[in-house]
């Protein structure tokens, strides 16, 4: 069975969508498809990918506009005489075809405090609960569906103002650590723009991980951030102590 496959072609000054008709199996995903393709009638198409598993992050795309990793994507899914377009994230830069420039990710992520360890010589308590809390967060694969499809970053481009979700997921699960002492709520307020954030959900409902980013991770960094800045009792005693945050 033969299936249409739009793809985008050329760099960002020479964007295009070109159509393919390609020979497909029970069972491929549109990873394979994108290789196929790739093999048959576009050696030159540029497209990101590694473990063909949903555990590297590589090779996220928009498919029919919305946000997939197209190794975990089966054509199945879709009607046999619908006709696929693959994009790429359209948050960040085009390098070609399908491969964009998500270097600033890596950026955001050198500037966050990392784990602080508590030295204690009693041996270390940990709750089960947060295990769990902790573990969730490092589930992620980064990549950066939730960065995609934020629209702090999409549609107002603001990453030198906000983080994004992932990075929310990262300040909090070093900040919810039992062990770490580390202080991280004046950047996540001020350099990494947690207040920028209005919890729409697109990242949670994008995350292939099932990461429930926004109720477990940005809400309760919101809530640190209002306790720490905007209690007026806190307030108060700063004042009257000469503290300042």
């Amino acid at each position: 069975m033969k299936r249409k496959i739009r793809l985008q072609r050329g760099s960002q000054d020479d964007l295009r969508l070109e159509e393919f008709e390609v020979e497909v199996e029970t069972g491929m995903v549109v990873l394979d498809a994108i290789h196929r393709i790739q093999a048959t009638e576009a050696p030159d198409l540029a497209v990101r990918w590694n473990c063909k598993a949903g555990k590297c992050g590589s090779c996220s795309a928009e498919i029919n506009g919305r946000p997939k990793l197209t190794c975990m994507t089966r054509l199945s899914d879709y009607p046999d005489d619908e006709t696929l377009t693959v994009q790429p994230m359209k948050t960040f830069p085009i390098i070609k075809d399908l491969v964009t420039d998500v270097s600033w990710n890596y950026e955001v992520n050198k500037k966050i405090t990392p784990y602080q360890h508590t030295e204690t010589d009693e041996d270390p308590i940990m709750f089960q609960e947060e295990v769990d809390r902790v573990q969730e967060f490092r589930k992620c694969i980064e990549c950066f569906l939730c960065q995609d499809v934020c629209h702090v970053l999409r549609s107002h481009d603001m990453k030198q103002e906000f983080a994004g979700p992932r990075f929310m997921i990262r300040n909090a699960g070093l900040e919810m650590h039992p062990l770490d002492q580390g202080n991280r709520l004046n950047n996540i307020k001020n350099e990494d723009g947690i207040g920028l954030c209005n919890i729409t959900k697109c990242c949670t409902f994008a995350c292939p991980e099932h990461i429930e980013i926004t109720d477990n991770a940005i809400i309760p960094m919101k809530e640190r951030v209002v306790d720490e800045y905007y209690d007026p009792l806190k307030w108060l005693w700063n004042r009257v102590t000469g503290k300042s945050n």
